[in-house]
């Protein structure tokens, strides 16, 4: 039997190990998760869910947080939000577990802040939050510790900055070397995993050959383990409408994926599919697979969001640490009023903390 199919609780640790980096800690003031949050784009929310999440007691003596990002933006963002908060000034790691209000700042001041204004794309706000994210990772791996959650960026202000990626995913990947990262989606108890992520309907469905889609398979399965499912149930979801119906209307299911279905079965792994994309989210969702391989971003992407939208939680897998983060944009239609909802980013910082603590579960 190959190795990752190990059935050992000491098997799915240490894949969990491998995938996660962060060091299981007891929440203590010396010991606790460590979060860190870059500020996300200047022109959008991100100062401002962060400041209210921040001032939630929930968080309170469960972990330690480091906020990186530009005093002055982030003191703009708690006026805004009417929240009162104590900024404390570090160069290394806070010593002292989060107190609602009380935030240990990474300050990194933003260049020709004067030029941003919320709502607007530019080049100096997604050079800001390019910046951020770039320190945000030497921190972590600084350390040899901790977690990151992101807020939002937006994708027109890193191409105006002439940033060579388009998202976060493609930024941490390449900050860290990480070779084809995994993201996953979680909301009420349904796993999503994309075959495909940034790319257009017409390139993800080329995209879809059977090698591609059993490693998917491989990987998804994998993740699965690591978050101490021994033996997991995974579903691949169907590329087109009623899976092509035998190839009448498109003949990807034919051609790759049930190939690849097959390939994995015959390796030892609980695979099912391809079952159609209008039922197989569901079914999972009410607990007949742990976790769907979803074709492309959309398909995915939908199915879990119309689940819950503030709460889906997105976790970048492979990285040399956590990631977690909000499933939502910079919302610059809303920026700077304060009346963005924080309830996502909230997910987002229990989730990291529940990893770097080494939780098994999600």
């Amino acid at each position: 039997m190959a190795p990752f199919l190990m059935t050992s609780n000491i098997a799915a640790k240490l894949i969990f190990i491998l995938l996660f980096s962060g060091s299981p800690s007891v929440i203590n003031s010396g010991n606790a998760p460590l979060i860190c949050i870059p500020m996300g784009d200047p022109a959008g929310i991100g100062a401002e869910i962060i400041i209210k999440s921040l001032c939630n007691p929930e968080f309170n003596t469960t972990c330690r947080v480091v906020v990186i990002g530009d005093r002055s933006w982030l003191e703009q963002a708690a006026h805004l939000c009417q929240k009162k908060v104590h900024f404390l000034s570090i160069n290394g790691s806070p010593a002292d577990l989060h107190n609602n209000g009380h935030i240990h700042l990474l300050h990194s001041p933003i260049t020709n802040i004067e030029k941003i204004v919320f709502g607007k794309v530019s080049a100096e706000s997604g050079a800001a939050a390019y910046h951020f994210i770039e320190q945000a990772v030497r921190y972590v791996k600084n350390l040899g510790y901790g977690s990151i959650a992101t807020p939002p960026i937006n994708k027109k202000s890193l191409r105006a900055a002439k940033i060579p990626h388009i998202g976060h995913t493609e930024i941490l990947a390449s900050l860290t070397g990480t070779i084809d990262p995994v993201t996953l989606f979680q909301v009420a108890g349904l796993r999503v995993f994309f075959l495909t992520r940034h790319l257009s309907l017409k390139q993800a469905c080329n995209a879809i050959v059977e090698s591609t889609v059993f490693k998917g398979v491989f990987r998804a399965y994998r993740i699965l383990q690591s978050l101490g499912i021994v033996y997991p149930s995974l579903a691949v979801a169907g590329l087109n409408p009623h899976c092509g119906e035998n190839g009448l209307f498109g003949d990807e299911e034919v051609c790759a994926i049930e190939p690849a279905v097959r390939r994995a079965q015959r390796e030892g792994l609980n695979v099912s599919g391809p079952i159609p994309a209008d039922s197989v989210f569901h079914q999972a969702l009410n607990g007949a697979y742990d976790g769907v391989l979803s074709m492309y971003h959309d398909q995915g992407h939908i199915a879990t969001k119309m689940v819950d939208f503030e709460r889906t939680v997105s976790i970048t897998c492979g990285l040399p640490f956590l990631r977690t983060s909000v499933d939502h944009g910079t919302a610059y239609d809303i920026a700077g009023t304060g009346r963005a909802s924080e309830v996502s980013l909230m997910e987002a910082i229990k989730v990291a903390i529940q990893y770097t603590a080494g939780s098994q579960t999600l």
